[in-house]
């Protein structure tokens, strides 16, 4: 595997990635107005529990985990969906098919460089100020490499759900509701939202069975253990790793049946 052509294209996404500074303003404008949301509500929750531990958390622990849940998402969502729809209904995406390089793996490859971007500009110096401001709250150990591992298979999963909803486009030639619907169960149902352990004891046992938890729930619980036990971890990120092969497999085989589909208005 020519291995430069892939970073030739990781450097070209972050030098389109930096040219957007306006909308990375906005971002972290909207960011911080979310936190402010989410701190105090949960403040709200805690204060009318009348108990200092909610479901085994406490309001440190639940806002520490919101708090990177939401760098996290910053981190890793590549907008893929909306460009292969766009491509789509423009007609683009025939030009894509005849590069030198199949489409799913050009399409991640050219949106990488936003990760390089997003980790140094979000989520870096999210987690340095909580760290610093929890006073050790976050772990600092060997949980950080095996955090690094979790994220690499949450990045794929990701992106293999973005590319199967992407990959819908081709039958309704429409996303934005299909995305919409796509971001709300991924963010509910990974614990994003609502960190998981809030959640009635049968449907979470359910959600873990589910691909959507192994996005932001795993790489946190991971990251938040300072003593993880190699059980714990062998069983969430071996979960993690066949979710990983499974989605991969999944949004190949429905995109070659589904690129049958394709159609050009005029052409």
């Amino acid at each position: 595997m020519n291995i430069k052509k892939y970073l030739t294209l990781m450097r070209a996404g972050i030098i389109e990635a930096l040219q957007f500074r306006l909308s990375f303003i906005i971002m972290v404008i909207g960011n911080m107005a979310y936190l402010i949301l989410i701190y105090y509500l949960w403040k709200a929750i805690y204060s009318s529990s009348g108990t200092d531990v909610v479901n085994g958390m406490t309001f440190t622990d639940t806002l520490i985990y919101l708090v990177l849940a939401t760098a996290l998402f910053n981190f890793m969502e590549m907008y893929t969906v909306w460009e292969v729809g766009r491509n789509i209904q423009s007609g683009k995406i025939v030009l894509d098919l005849l590069k030198p390089m199949p489409y799913r793996r050009f399409l991640f490859w050219s949106y990488s460089g936003s990760f390089v971007v997003q980790f140094f500009l979000t989520f870096l110096p999210t987690f340095i100020v909580v760290a610093v401001v929890t006073h050790g709250a976050v772990p600092l150990g060997i949980n950080l490499l095996f955090f690094a591992l979790s994220v690499i298979m949450a990045v794929s999963i990701n992106y293999s759900i973005d590319f199967i909803v992407g990959t819908i486009c081709l039958y309704t030639e429409s996303i934005w509701g299909i995305n919409i619907m796509k971001q709300v169960i991924v963010l509910l149902l990974s614990g994003a939202t609502i960190p998981l352990a809030f959640f009635p004891d049968a449907l979470r046992s359910i959600m873990y069975y589910l691909p959507f938890q192994a996005v932001y729930n795993a790489p946190l619980t991971v990251l938040l253990n300072g003593d993880p036990q190699p059980e714990e971890l062998m069983n969430i990120m071996g979960t993690q790793l066949l979710w990983c092969i499974a989605m991969m497999v999944i949004s190949k085989l429905f995109w070659r049946k589904s690129i049958k589909q394709v159609t050009v208005n005029g052409g």
